[in-house]
This record gives C-alpha cells, sequence and structure tokens, in this order.
C-alpha cells in the first residue's frame, strides 16, 4: 500500500521530466506535460514538486452496494452483490456521458467519503459483498487506488471489478488489469471518427486494452457500447464491431447494447428506441457472437442468457431481477468454488465465473456509511 504524501495524495509511477522543466504524465496516452502546479486532463493526477502525483488516493463520491448485473457483468457470479464506488475526474471527454457529475467534475468537495482499502474490504465483507467495483468514473485516473484495494481485498476473497474505457497506456494497463477478477470494458463505438469528436480519444487505445484483458490476463471480460442514434447505432457499424470482437477476441465475450438517455452535452439526441438495441442484438448474433444483451431498457429476452448450442433459457433476467436458472456447474475450483457452467439440457460448456446456485441479491440498491468501518 502506498504511503500518503498527505492527505488524499501518493506518488504515482507513470511518469517523466522533460527538458523544458515540465512532468508527463504517462498513465494515459493523454500523456499530459504539465507545469508547476497544474492537474492533467483528469483532474486528478497533478504536478507536485516535479512529480505525478494522485490527489484523490482513499477518496470517493459515496458507496452502493448493487446487483452485479449493473455493472454490467452476466456471467460472473449471477445475482450477487457488489460494493461499488468511484472518485472523481475522468481522462476521456465524453459528450454523452451519463455520469457527468462525478467523471466531469473540478471539484475536490465532491471527494466526501474516506476510505482506505482496509476500511473498504471490511465494508463488503459485512454486507456480504462478492465483489468490489471500481465504477461511477474511471479507474484508470486513480488506478493505484484501485489496485491498492483489489491486493487487501483478494487477500479477503473478495473479487476486484473494473468499470473502464480502456483508455490506458501499456504499463498501466498490466498493472491495473492484471489485478481485477472481472472487467467491463465501455467499447464506445468503432470509428475512430467518433472518439475524437466526441470522446476526445482514440478506438485504437482502447482495442489494445481489449484485446490485452483477453489474451494476457486472467480476468473474465464482458464488454458495453452505448448505442447513440445517429452516432454508433448504424447496422454497417455494429456489423464492423461485432466481427471485429469475434476474430480478435471469441465468439464467447458477452456484448451489452445499452440505450442512451439525453444527457451532458447531448441532451439535443432523442433516447435509443428498443428496436435499434434489438437489430444491434440480432446483427451481433449473426456474427457469431454467442452472449448478446441490451442494457438500460425493459427486456426480459434481450437481458436473459441462452444456451448457444440448444438454445434453451438458462438464466433469466428481469431488469436485475434473476429468475429461471438452468445452468449447471462444473469446473469448480476447489479455492473459492467457481467455475465455468454448463447447460442443464444440452451440457454445453457456458463460458463465465459461476456458482452452484445464483446469489439473491436481486434489483435493490444500498447506500453504505463507510465511515463505521
Amino acid at each position: 500500500m502506498r504511503q500518503q504524501l498527505e492527505p488524499g495524495v501518493v506518488n504515482t509511477d507513470y511518469w517523466q521530466s522533460l527538458d523544458d522543466g515540465r512532468v508527463q504524465c504517462d498513465a494515459c496516452p493523454r500523456h499530459c506535460r504539465l507545469h508547476t502546479g497544474q492537474r492533467g486532463a483528469c483532474f486528478v493526477r497533478a504536478e507536485r514538486n516535479g512529480e505525478i502525483v494522485l490527489t484523490s488516493y482513499g477518496r470517493s463520491t459515496g458507496f452502493c452496494i448493487d446487483p452485479i448485473e449493473k455493472k454490467p457483468l452476466n456471467h460472473f457470479l449471477p445475482g450477487s452483490s457488489v460494493l461499488s464506488f468511484g472518485t472523481a475526474g475522468c481522462n476521456l471527454a465524453c459528450k454523452f456521458c451519463q455520469n457527468w457529475d462525478i467523471s466531469k467534475s473540478r471539484e475536490t468537495d465532491i471527494l466526501s467519503a474516506w476510505a482506505m482499502p482496509d476500511a473498504l474490504v471490511a465494508a463488503a465483507r459485512t454486507h456480504d459483498c462478492a465483489s468490489i467495483a471500481f465504477t461511477y468514473n474511471d479507474p484508470v485516473v486513480f488506478l493505484e487506488y484501485a489496485v491498492d484495494v483489489a491486493a487487501v481485498a483478494r487477500e479477503q476473497g473478495i473479487k476486484a471489478v473494473a468499470v473502464t474505457a480502456g483508455y490506458i497506456c501499456d504499463q498501466p494497463r498490466q498493472q491495473l488489469f492484471g489485478a481485477m477478477d472481472a472487467i467491463n470494458v465501455d467499447l464506445k463505438a468503432f470509428s475512430e471518427d467518433f472518439y475524437r469528436r466526441l470522446c476526445g480519444g482514440t478506438l485504437a487505445a482502447t482495442l489494445e486494452t481489449l484485446e490485452y484483458i483477453y489474451h494476457r490476463t486472467e480476468a473474465w471480460l464482458e464488454i458495453t457500447t452505448l448505442l447513440i442514434p445517429g452516432k454508433n447505432d448504424s447496422e454497417d457499424e455494429i456489423d464492423q464491431l461485432s466481427r471485429w470482437l469475434v476474430k480478435n477476441l471469441g465468439v464467447e465475450v458477452p456484448l451489452h447494447f445499452s440505450a442512451f438517455h439525453p444527457d451532458w452535452k447531448m441532451r439535443d439526441i432523442p433516447a435509443t428506441p428498443a428496436p435499434t438495441l434489438n437489430r444491434a442484438r440480432d446483427i451481433a448474433l449473426a456474427n457469431g457472437l454467442q452472449y448478446v444483451y441490451t442494457g438500460n431498457v425493459h427486456d426480459p429476452v434481450g437481458s436473459s442468457t441462452y444456451c448457444p448450442n440448444c438454445g434453451i433459457r438458462l438464466i433469466e433476467r428481469d431488469w436485475y431481477q434473476l429468475g429461471e436458472w438452468a445452468l449447471a456447474d462444473t469446473s469448480v475450483s476447489n479455492t473459492d468454488e467457481t467455475g465455468t457452467g454448463k447447460c442443464g439440457g444440452c451440457d454445453e460448456i457456458i463460458a463465465g465465473v459461476f456458482t452452484d446456485q445464483p446469489g439473491s441479491w436481486s434489483r435493490q440498491r444500498q447506500k453504505v456509511d463507510i465511515s463505521r468501518f
């Protein structure tokens, strides 16, 4: 665990001094070059005494217990509860951000809740959470904090989950995602133009992250794409995106198509109609992906899990409420009693991280007072 320079501030590893006196942050592809006292585009990484420091270590915007399906993760401990929290700031500039009050904040006052790694894990254990999620804003910008929490959680048998856009450089990518048990990557679109104009980033960096997570880590991976009418929802783009996933990752990686609602700087765009999500799901399934879901809409069919071989419904979902369970457990690990699953009808192997029975957290959301721990 890192030593605090002062409350909320720790040294970071990913930076270099430049000949012109500035310091360059190398956590993400922005490579912010900072003069004395300046903050990076993410707001929480800053120059201090000729180094880059993280200014949000141990500080959060709040803590909630959610269903794991809300991350969204449908093949990772279904029905279980996850202690979710975030900090402030983000290294992308998405005009459609739906957590903009946190990720776009330039106010340290919103970081009102203190929680060191030990306290977070104690809270998760007390509330019987199977995992801790770094979410609401991107853990890339507070990776040192996330990695330390994940290390303590692992010692206590609690999983670590990252919800991220994956806009990160190679070395910090290895450190952050190597510490995770499950990851949902927000693949914004399948267009460099979209990433440049609407996110201030690059598609290529996200694709590199996806390939790294899938091929080089042990973490369970799922992907989410928020479909925005007229921006990234064309049949051609969805076709290209899903074909890339099949070719470069695998047919078993779950893909979530999520509905946009007007927010932040794109309030003039209408909400995504359900038929758009259903069409996208059909295209991705036709291209070979085995598990494709719809989200942010009421769609029990599109949110449920089906056997890719015989087609029976294995896990029924209505919003985040689980119903029918026809998944049989197999290949169970002796260490944590989880493993891949199999279809109860035809014995087809179902990729994921499952237990014998689903959790029972359901749709509820519960705030947590972390000061008690």
